[in-house]
């Protein structure tokens, strides 16, 4: 395929054939936070997220607003518009006289933090004018942060930019009392060049952060929740996100691997460089380049006026690929690219690109083929939140969210509804997952009043094209998702600014191609017309009772374009809570009568019951096995997140999550997990066996399990063996009589023994068991360990329905962060070291104090219960 349009289409196929890199990781794993972009003097990239002095305001504190620094603000997008760029207006900029901005300003009262910071998520839930759909925590208002940070001399006869990777919302950022710039949309990383504002000595930064009412649907989070880079290069230096790989040609035994560099000049004068690049094999655990060198580039020299920029682009050829792929059946394989600028013979730049090899192909009969295999689409969709740590980002939390969905058999994301932290796709590029990589929840047309309306005309090109030169090398990455739902769906505009997005990304990234979520265009509609694959919200399996599928019409009408389901099921539940009488049916609309507990707030964990527009797992299973060319599925949603409490909305969080908000598996994980994960053996009995005020009713036992055959036995009795019947994807037996005592279930497959499961009745509480999904972590005040309190009876069995408080103490250099139990309805504040069970568990999230080292003890005690404690070890 040539260069300069690598997608095509065929009859049956879109062939992409990429390889992909990430301009230089900057997290390969959890210890790896704090490590520079290079180590070398040429380069530095400084983590400045310590020491930061933090205030919030309800109201207006010094009379500014985006509308005021609009002007001054909108030429910071100007790397990324390729027509007209915005000129800063001449005169004083707003807000140099502001006190907040003057190094002279007395912030001891303020508050000391780090960043990543989420000034709303300490609560308390009951924010004023902030809706159940917004997670009822104080985001609005508007937030000054300041710090200093230290330039030597020689530093100032370098170019010095300060790296945003997100900030919630509409940044503004002065340096020494001056406007440098800012960017309005929380979600997108940004870049800023302090040189012209930096002076020898200690030189104070102040940034304003401004979030209104009504600016999401969802919880937005607020403050600097993401990372905060120093960078320090010569005038002579990669461009930001400065490199970008394609692969047009792959096979077994070679891939041609094109690379381009863009290499700017903010020096006063003229100069002739060289450019050479060697590939490396990357290091498996840390990303980082190993002596190996697979392949050199030739090297090239151009000559780079004052103030320009140059793109350089060479070609190479590697033998024998490793390739890029989805475990288990493939290995994320990844190179490591270290690009080397000098000018002479002195070396003025070093830029480290990790990325991947791999051809994917979107066929419209077949699916998704990665490297030639076909790989099922198994998907979920993902909100930025980390649960009880609100957004402000922490890898060793996404990990954990990311091992949790790997053992689920997941193997594909979707980012929505926004462009994710950079780690985000890192993780990604490491496990293996493919990514459907979104950007907008909306286009012209608001959902909500303060919504991305207000900025789509001025911020829509740079938002979008700074999000996939981030973005576009990592090899993770399969689609670009250009809007969710977009009220212009159905109109003529659908397809008019469609185009204008899509035409913005095809001539930034030509490898992949450009899908957005529809949940009413039709297939002929001028908005389906523009995209390259259908992607589909709720439409493939029918919404609620309906079984009319829109796959046959989209199929018919887009012959030559991939489908999948860009967003399915939304069932609803509450773990570890089971509501009856049970729906005989395979899928609910969720009601009083019909699987919900209004007064608790609580919907049955059955997994039957969804909203109107929604369907239970076993629905979209038929509706994809009925429609066997459609590419798969991302389920909403892979966890629970702040916000969009449906349907009820005096709620906290939501009940759409496989995984609830404390990372506790609902007994859907393991329902998809049978799917997912068809040859692991495995089966899940629910309810629970604890139902003293049942005794003698009808209480349906049904089984998830990868086998085909189950037989269930009540205290030693069969209750009969049953065959996995076409389109279904569980076992039931819907006239068990409860009786306290033992349920035990074998499976069984291709006639042999597969898998069992046990549930009884248990005792009454009667201890804690306390559990870390890691003793040994990191003291660098990042690192996290996961503990988990289950209540239990004598036995060690969890009692499911306890609701024991419990309360965390600790000793030694770690701290407590926060505490969650997975209730959507519980508004007991995160912070809290205090918080009641829920359905027998409880969790709490421990940091280790940075330059710690030594153990940590988390103690647990319980009114009528014995104390208990784990030991954590932090170097």
């Amino acid at each position: 395929m040539s260069n300069s349009f690598l997608m095509r289409y065929s009859a049956c196929a879109l062939l992409i054939a990429s390889l992909l890199l990430s301009v230089i990781p900057q997290h390969a794993a959890a210890q790896a936070l704090k490590e520079p972009h290079h180590a070398a003097i040429d380069r530095e990239r400084i983590d400045i997220n310590a020491n930061w002095r933090f205030s919030r305001f309800t109201t207006n504190p010094d009379s500014l607003s985006y509308s005021v620094l609009k002007d001054w603000i909108l030429p910071s997008g100007n790397l990324f518009i390729n027509g007209t760029k915005h000129n800063r207006p001449s005169g004083t900029p707003p807000g140099n006289n502001v006190q907040y901005v003057k190094a002279d300003f007395n912030d001891s009262t303020w508050e000391a933090l780090n960043v990543p910071h989420d000034w709303a998520v300490k609560g308390p839930f009951n924010a004023p004018g902030i809706s159940g759909g917004m997670g009822r925590l104080p985001s609005n208002g508007i937030g000054w942060y300041r710090k200093t940070v230290t330039l030597a001399k020689p530093d100032l006869e370098k170019t010095i930019f300060l790296d945003i990777d997100g900030a919630m919302s509409y940044s503004a950022v002065w340096l020494n009392g001056n406007l440098v710039g800012g960017w309005p949309y929380g979600y997108n990383s940004f870049r800023l060049d302090l040189t012209p504002y930096a002076k020898e000595g200690t030189n104070q930064l102040a940034i304003r952060l401004e979030n209104a009412l009504d600016s999401s649907r969802w919880y937005p989070g607020a403050g600097i929740y993401r990372n905060v880079w120093l960078v320090k290069v010569n005038p002579v230096h990669v461009r930001q996100y400065g490199t970008y790989v394609t692969t047009p040609q792959i096979s077994a035994q070679s891939a041609t691997v094109n690379l381009a560099v863009e290499v700017e000049n903010t020096g006063s004068a003229s100069q002739q460089v060289n450019v050479r690049t060697k590939v490396h094999l990357a290091d498996s655990a840390t990303g980082k380049p190993t002596g190996v060198i697979v392949a050199k580039f030739p090297s090239k020299s151009t000559s780079i006026a004052k103030g320009a920029t140059q793109s350089i682009s060479t070609s190479v050829t590697i033998d024998n690929p490793r390739l890029w792929g989805p475990p288990p059946t493939q290995k994320p394989n990844l190179y490591v690219a270290v690009t080397t600028v000098t000018v002479g013979n002195s070396t003025v730049d070093t830029y480290e690109t990790r990325f991947g090899i791999r051809t994917l192909t979107y066929d419209a009969n077949k699916g998704l083929l990665v490297n030639g295999e076909h790989i099922r689409v198994q998907g979920t969709c993902n909100h930025h939140d980390l649960g009880s740590l609100g957004t402000a980002f922490n890898i060793r939390a996404l990990e954990r969210q990311f091992q949790i969905l790997e053992e689920m058999g997941t193997n594909a994301l979707r980012t929505s509804h926004n462009i994710p932290a950079p780690e985000f796709l890192e993780l990604a590029d490491r496990f293996g997952f493919l990514v459907y990589d979104e950007m907008f929840d909306c286009w012209k047309t608001q959902k909500v009043a303060n919504d991305y309306h207000l900025l789509f005309d001025d911020w829509s090109e740079p938002d979008l094209r700074s999000f996939i030169r981030r973005d576009r090398n990592h090899p993770s990455v399969m689609a670009w998702g250009i809007g969710n739902e977009i009220p212009e769906q159905n109109s003529a505009s659908g397809g008019t600014i469609g185009k204008y997005l899509r035409d913005i990304v095809v001539s930034e990234d030509l490898t992949r191609p450009v899908t957005a979520g529809m949940d009413s265009a039709k297939a002929t509609s001028a908005f389906a017309n523009v995209l390259d694959i259908e992607g589909l919200n709720y439409q493939g399996e029918g919404r609620g009772t309906s079984t009319d599928s829109a796959f046959p019409s989209f199929h018919s009408a887009q012959p030559n374009k991939m489908i999948w389901s860009s967003e399915s099921s939304s069932v609803l539940s509450t773990r570890g809570t089971y509501i009856f009488p049970v729906t005989s049916a395979n899928s609910a609309i969720v009601g009083a009568a019909s699987g919900g507990n209004d007064s608790a707030s609580q919907v049955s964990a059955y997994e039957l019951y969804a909203p109107s527009w929604g369907a239970s797992p076993d629905k979209v299973f038929e509706g994809q096995d009925r429609h066997d060319y459609v590419a798969g599925e991302f389920v909403w949603t892979g966890f629970d997140y702040i916000g969009e409490p449906t349907p009820y909305d005096k709620s906290r969080s939501s009940y759409f999550g496989i995984v609830d908000l404390a990372g506790f598996k609902k007994d859907r994980f393991y329902l998809y997990q049978a799917r997912w994960r068809a040859d692991f053996p495995m089966a899940h009995i629910l309810p629970h066996w604890n139902w003293p005020d049942r005794v003698g009713q009808v209480t349906p036992v049904h089984v998830f399990s990868s086998a085909d055959e189950a037989e269930l036995f009540v205290n030693g009795k069969s209750a009969g063996r049953k065959k996995v019947a076409e389109y279904a994807y569980r076992f039931r037996w819907d006239d068990v009589k409860y009786e306290a005592g033992e349920l035990h279930v074998v499976t069984y497959k291709n006639g042999k023994e597969w898998a069992t499961d046990t549930k009884k009745t248990v005792g009454a509480a009667a201890k804690l068991n306390i559990t870390a999904d890691r003793t040994n972590i990191a003291g660098d005040g990042n690192d996290l360990s996961f503990i988990t309190v289950a209540v239990v009876d004598g036995n060690g069995d969890i009692v499911p329905q306890a609701n024991n408080n419990v309360t965390f103490s600790i000793t030694g250099p770690g701290k407590i962060v926060s505490t969650d139990n997975g209730n959507p309805s519980d508004f007991t504040v995160f912070p809290s070291p205090s918080r009641q069970a829920f359905s027998g568990l409880v969790l709490s999230i421990v940091r280790a104090n940075a330059g710690a080292s030594g153990n940590i003890v988390v103690s647990v005690t319980s009114p009528g219960l014995p104390s208990t404690s784990v030991t954590l070890h932090a170097s």
